[in-house]
């Protein structure tokens, strides 16, 4: 007997659909056997000849049920089918209680901003006027990008970064993540040298598209071409600016031994992540690499605009070298560009106007007021505190002597409510090689205001 609840919100006709569905789907209505007529159905179940009739067409639909003309409908044959989208089924278990954590108060990793320091104002009213007066914006555009944005962005890296690149090279794509998918592809059936420490959604992002990965040992200058000759990798991904997360920043003789361990052997490339290279507080950055190999260099340079702008606009572009350009079009000439065109012309206009780079020099201004007042907070309540490379990047590591261990230390944290990591989970081989008692303070959601709170915190977590 098929029962219908009136008082459910479900509507009667979906009822019996899942019903009769579920009685078909398990053999309980053999195929070719005829369901009871419209008017016999209705009148057993005391609904209306609509109502059965919503949910016989519903079975046609599915092709669970045949209408056959002046016959009626017969059930068919299923193949197997077993899920039905109106099947009621016993809700799971409650999961197992989990130890409450306090949710954290102070946020110091390294993949959030503070959203106040975003240019609502400008970027709206840009985003505003491409809406009502560019609506061909609306259409597919093309694959590499908008060349308005590429433009824009090939005078910003000539200028600020010392890359040399035209338009033609540059490859926009929603996140680095996407872009190095591509690139894997590009390099299929060789093997990637990756920093160790590092970040670990590199590696995975490249194993995931089938390009195996050698995690090499950095040292105090970075990379060493020794260590990537030893890896039998034809290439390496580095992060010479600003090495992530330990700060180093390689020197220009480093440099030049990595880009002769690339033009050694024909096939050999760097892929150049360009870690908040806009984010130094000391000196002007080095020059990219990809600006000291040149337009036809064996080097692909990555940059994204989440540490600049918000991780939430997902911009981010590379750099090809002529070499691997032809056949990036050629391989990827069917995909569509992965990033909104009016998010891509909103940042084009963005740069033209100049607010891009003022909004640079204000965001530097802020993090630099904000990382010497978090660093001497920190020194004062901290007592043989260590805090290293404070002068670049958004973040710094501490180390404590005596804290307990750097899991303990950050456990410790959270239960005073500040969220932070530890050096050691970026360590991806050879862990026991991390410095001890060492966590990654990340600076850029940290409120001013809140700075004596946080500092105050960790003294109760980590000083007896």
């Amino acid at each position: 007997m098929i029962e219908l609840k009136s008082e459910e919100r479900t509507p009667l006709y979906e009822q019996l659909y899942a019903a009769l569905a579920d009685e078909i789907r398990s053999g309980q209505r053999a195929p070719g056997t005829a369901l009871p007529g419209r008017r016999t159905m209705a009148a057993q179940l005391g609904v209306s000849i609509h109502t059965v009739d919503a949910a016989y067409q519903m079975l046609a639909a599915e092709g669970l049920a045949e209408a056959r003309p002046r016959s009626g409908f017969y059930v068919q044959k299923t193949y197997g089918m077993l899920h039905s989208r109106g099947a009621r089924r016993a809700a799971p278990p409650p999961p197992e209680p989990a130890e409450t954590v306090p949710a954290p108060r102070y946020d110091l990793s390294t993949g959030s901003v503070d959203t106040a320091l975003f240019p609502a104002r400008s970027w709206g009213r840009i985003q505003r006027e491409l809406l009502y007066q560019r609506p061909e914006l609306l259409q597919r555009g093309e694959m590499q990008g908008d060349e308005t944005l590429r433009v824009e962005i090939a005078k910003y890296l000539s200028a600020y970064r010392g890359v040399e690149c035209t338009p033609e090279q540059i490859v926009v794509g929603a996140g680095i993540e996407y872009l190095l998918g591509c690139l894997a592809h590009l390099f299929a059936g060789g093997r990637a040298a990756v920093e160790n420490p590092g970040y670990s959604r590199t590696r995975a992002v490249l194993q995931n598209n089938a390009l195996p990965c050698t995690l090499v040992d950095i040292d105090a200058e970075g990379l060493s071409a020794q260590a990537l000759e030893a890896s039998g990798a034809n290439l390496c991904y580095l992060t010479p600016s600003h090495h992530f997360p330990t700060g180093v920043t390689m020197p220009a003789p480093r440099r030049a031994q990595i880009l002769a361990w690339a033009a050694a052997r024909p096939g050999r490339y760097i892929l150049e992540d360009d870690y908040d290279s806009e984010f130094r507080f000391d000196t002007r950055p080095l020059p990219s690499l990809q600006g000291m190999a040149g337009p036809d260099g064996p080097v692909v340079y990555l940059t994204t605009f989440s540490k600049s702008l918000a991780p939430g606009i997902r911009i981010a572009c590379m750099v090809l070298p002529r070499s691997l350009l032809a056949r990036y079009r050629r391989d990827f000439s069917v995909y569509a560009n992965t990033v909104g065109r009016f998010e891509q012309q909103t940042l084009a206009a963005f740069m033209a106007g100049g607010y891009f780079t003022r909004h640079l020099a204000r965001m530097r201004l802020v993090y630099k007021r904000r990382m010497e007042a978090f660093a001497a907070a920190l020194r004062q309540a901290l007592p043989g505190v260590t805090l290293g490379s404070v002068h670049s990047g958004l973040h710094f590591l501490l180390t404590l002597p005596g804290a307990g261990g750097e899991a303990a230390m950050v456990e410790a944290a959270a239960r005073e409510g500040v969220r932070l990591r530890g050096l050691r989970e970026y360590y991806l081989a050879r862990p026991e090689s991390c410095p001890p008692d060492t966590v990654v303070a990340g600076y850029s959601a940290l409120k001013e205001d809140d700075i004596p709170a946080v500092a105050a915190a960790l003294a109760r977590a980590w000083v007896p």
